[in-house]
């Protein structure tokens, strides 16, 4: 049989997750520092899993509708309201998804027609431009920049916008750069759509994590942008729940119409006990005003202000991230290129990192550290790091 005549070339020509091949690589060494996969190193809260363990022992193993628990989408909506001012119907503008990550697929296939463009900042998370490719569209990449904080800007935003531009992809605070948008940086964003008919998807997975005296901006609720945005979010990363896989999309009703559809028929739903933690892990933040997440962002961003202060040290020009938990050093210093630095980094000093061309051509010239690891770890790693650089320097 011809494989090549029976695979979808389209499938087939997206490259394996730049992220996870060294991620691979460092299973099969013992003394490895990983700072790639962006996990938090903290475990669910106990009350949190408490209440799915609870869950399974009253039996409660059943799907659930496909749009998800009525109680959870009610915690969300409260959410979103109470932290962004943003408000969504629990009943018809709240769809639970398997991770926020089924939430970008969906707005993808939900949007897309053949020949469609759907912009995204480069460098940016790994997984859009494989969905927008999966969906048919073609990704058009806008380039970010270390000297805007590698923020967006309405100019390239403009220069890029084609009569086949369908969406902008927003994602903020960023992976891998951690870089954020304020509210008059958006809302320039916002002057640029606002008399056009393209959508934007809002990818706030990041929102909770933020540093300084930055506040997180809820897209939607800008002036006149709820009614063309599509907000993603979910649990992994600020309640420490990656292993559970629950977010969830909202939109205007008739934009999150199509995208339940799919779902409907694909996923069915999250898992029940997913959802349960979720609900508790809402529940939680409500009554704790949000304590556990602030002693997370607290830690982060000691372990922040470590990696920076290392990197620049060795030599690796480094922008201070604002969000997220991810640093985003230059390594042009050293003369070679992102792969081949982090090749070398872990073979030689068996340190794990990312080559910034995996989240885009942009990235060349650049790694991405994760930091939310141990800061023991992290100490180890930046004096592996700082041998290896000046060895090479």
């Amino acid at each position: 049989m011809d494989l090549d005549k029976v695979l979808n070339r389209r499938i087939a020509s997206v490259p394996p997750s730049g992220i996870r091949k060294f991620f691979d690589i460092v299973q099969q060494i013992p003394d490895a520092i990983s700072l790639g996969v962006g996990e938090p190193d903290f475990v669910t809260p106990w009350p949190i899993r408490d209440a799915a363990i609870q869950s399974i022992e009253e039996g409660r193993t059943q799907y659930t509708s496909n749009w998800g628990l009525p109680k959870l989408r009610e915690h969300i909506s409260r959410y979103l309201f109470t932290r962004y001012d943003v408000s969504y119907d629990p009943g018809t503008e709240i769809l639970v998804t398997v991770g926020a990550s089924e939430g970008i697929d969906l707005a993808m296939r939900a949007l897309i027609e053949p020949g469609d463009e759907i912009l995204i900042p480069d460098p940016s998370y790994v997984s859009y431009a494989p969905c927008v490719i999966f969906a048919g569209g073609t990704p058009v990449p806008v380039r970010t920049f270390a000297k805007h904080g590698f923020a967006l800007t309405p100019e390239t935003l403009r220069a890029a916008i084609t009569k086949r531009t369908k969406a902008l992809i927003l994602p903020y605070p960023n992976n891998p750069t951690g870089g954020v948008m304020s509210r008059e940086e958006l809302l320039e964003i916002a002057d640029c759509l606002r008399n056009t008919d393209i959508m934007v998807v809002s990818d706030e997975i990041y929102s909770e994590l933020i540093y300084e005296d930055h506040v997180h901006t809820a897209f939607a609720s800008l002036p006149d942008m709820r009614e063309r945005t599509i907000t993603l979010n979910g649990f992994s990363k600020a309640f420490a729940m990656t292993g559970w896989r629950v977010g969830y999309a909202c939109a205007p009703k008739e934009i999150l119409e199509p995208m339940f559809r799919i779902h409907q028929y694909t996923m069915l739903c999250a898992s029940m006990q997913g959802q349960v933690a979720a609900s508790q892990a809402l529940a939680r933040a409500f009554s704790t005003q949000y304590e556990d997440v602030r002693k997370m962002v607290a830690s982060y961003d000691r372990r922040r202000r470590l990696m920076v202060e290392g990197l620049n040290e060795m030599g690796l020009e480094c922008f201070t991230p604002k969000g997220a938990f991810y640093v985003f050093p230059s390594i042009a210093s050293t003369g070679m290129t992102s792969d081949e630095f982090c090749t070398k980094l872990l073979k030689e000093m068996h340190v794990a990192c990312v080559p910034g061309t995996a989240f885009g051509e942009s990235g060349e010239g650049y790694i991405r550290c994760s930091y939310a690891t141990g800061i023991d770890k992290l100490r180890e790693a930046l004096s592996r790091m700082d041998q290896f650089v000046h060895a090479k320097m």
